[in-house]
């Protein structure tokens, strides 16, 4: 009998580590929490198990604006357990041909997302280990089949919320698709001679501070200090909104209130700042792929 328990025990391990599910399901949308949209949206997951364990990303993401749910996503997957199914909707396209898509990422969690471009900046860091289309036939909650603007109720959350309660495999999902996504374009972090190029990925929106994508490896080849003045130059498309040079800082009260700072945020990633003011609000500026910065030191 202790040997038949062991065994039983051992494939019950073993299931879990090859499925991945571990009944997590985190929740991101441009909904706001105004109606009823994301309450709907758990409810049918809590319909498919009661034992699921659900969470919010956020729901405040600008309407339509796909970039920042990409950008969510990199700024948190990675810090959830292996085997987590997150749900992202911000689909402008709901209704139209645009794929419905469960990607695995190369570190074992799951997103269940139109492909629209939500998968740019994820794909790119965890990297993809497979990309599955949802099959609505089977992964669609029942008799929603004339509605078609609320894929994220009816379709990723129910496919979401089958997934991490194990009611279904990931092979289930539906068929298999090459490894890629459709991709927004935007500016990678480079170095070019004395000057490093690079995207405002994101606002900082509580504080108003600026986020590149120039990552702390790529911005310590400046050779910057703490104390010593870096030139920054802010495009939006080909039009430059600001310009000027600011101390590389380590904390926001190494410079004068109200006085800019760069300094390396919390995922390491060169940022700007004004102690104890909003840059974005004061310089107007703003964030996306359509944003540019190029940095370098100051002679």
């Amino acid at each position: 009998m202790r040997k038949i328990l062991s065994a039983f025990l051992i494939s019950i391990s073993i299931y879990s580590v090859v499925s991945g599910q571990n009944k997590i399901v985190v929740f991101q949308s441009d909904f706001g929490l105004k109606d009823g949209a994301v309450s709907a949206m758990k409810g049918v997951a809590m319909g498919v198990s009661t034992d699921l364990k659900l969470f919010d990303l956020t729901h405040e993401i600008p309407a339509y604006n796909i970039w920042e749910a990409s950008y969510r996503l990199e700024q948190t997957v990675p810090y959830w357990p292996t085997g987590t199914v997150f749900v992202s909707v911000v689909d402008p396209g709901v209704g139209t041909t645009r794929k419905s898509v469960v990607l695995k990422t190369k570190t074992g969690q799951y997103i269940v997302t139109p492909d629209n471009g939500t998968l740019t900046l994820i794909a790119s860091s965890q990297g993809i280990a497979e990309v599955r289309q949802i099959d609505e036939v089977l992964n669609r909650r029942k008799n929603s089949q004339e509605s078609y603007t609320f894929h994220g109720r009816d379709v990723y959350a129910y496919t979401a919320a089958r997934l991490a309660a194990g009611v279904i495999t990931y092979e289930q999902v539906g068929m298999k698709l090459p490894n890629e996504v459709v991709q927004i374009p935007y500016q990678q972090s480079v170095k070019e001679g004395n000057k490093l190029k690079g995207t405002i990925s994101i606002l900082d929106i509580q504080y108003g501070n600026v986020w590149t994508n120039i990552g702390g490896p790529l911005f310590n080849q400046l050779g910057l200090k703490y104390g010593d003045k870096l030139h920054v130059e802010i495009f939006h498309n080909q039009d430059k909104v600001y310009t000027g040079d600011m101390q590389y800082s380590q904390t926001f009260g190494a410079v004068d209130k109200g006085k800019p700072l760069s300094y390396l945020n919390s995922l390491l990633q060169l940022s700007f700042a004004l102690n104890q003011g909003d840059f974005a609000k004061t310089y107007a500026v703003g964030s996306g792929s359509d944003w540019l910065v190029e940095v370098r030191r100051t002679p």
